[in-house]
């Protein structure tokens, strides 16, 4: 089944056909790794409203989602299930543990900016470690 553009009728399918994880022993679970869509949506609207950034928590669920439904799926899935106000939050992160692909069909990445107040908060942490 091609999945030329996610929507509300075929992502599902999508999340499944691209879900890898050996883990895994029923559906409960992938809802689990899908639910992290909505801890993220969270955390973004917190730094949002609020300027609070969770950054290693952001961090750690976007490396979970790619690692059960590899890198370009999650991007996709990701772009397509989080609002567009928070793609700045979503891009800056991708881009700093270098999991955002060249192209996906949901957005146009290029016209997404960084956040680069992110950055900087991403880039202290990785020089603690």
């Amino acid at each position: 089944m091609g999945f030329q553009i996610l929507n509300s009728k075929n992502f599902l399918d999508y999340a499944i056909q691209h879900y890898e994880n050996p883990e895994c022993k029923d559906m409960d679970e992938f809802s689990e790794d899908v639910n992290r869509i909505k801890y993220l949506k969270r955390l973004f609207s917190r730094y949002d409203q609020e300027g609070d950034l969770k950054s290693r928590l952001i961090l750690n669920h976007l490396i979970i989602f790619n690692n059960v439904f590899g890198m370009v799926p999650a991007c996709r899935i990701l772009f397509f299930r989080v609002e567009e106000k928070y793609y700045p939050i979503l891009k800056t992160s991708l881009v700093f543990l270098d999991k955002l692909p060249t192209y996906i069909p949901e957005v146009d990445l290029d016209s997404i900016p960084l956040d680069h107040k992110i950055l900087l908060e991403l880039e202290k942490i990785y020089e603690q470690n």
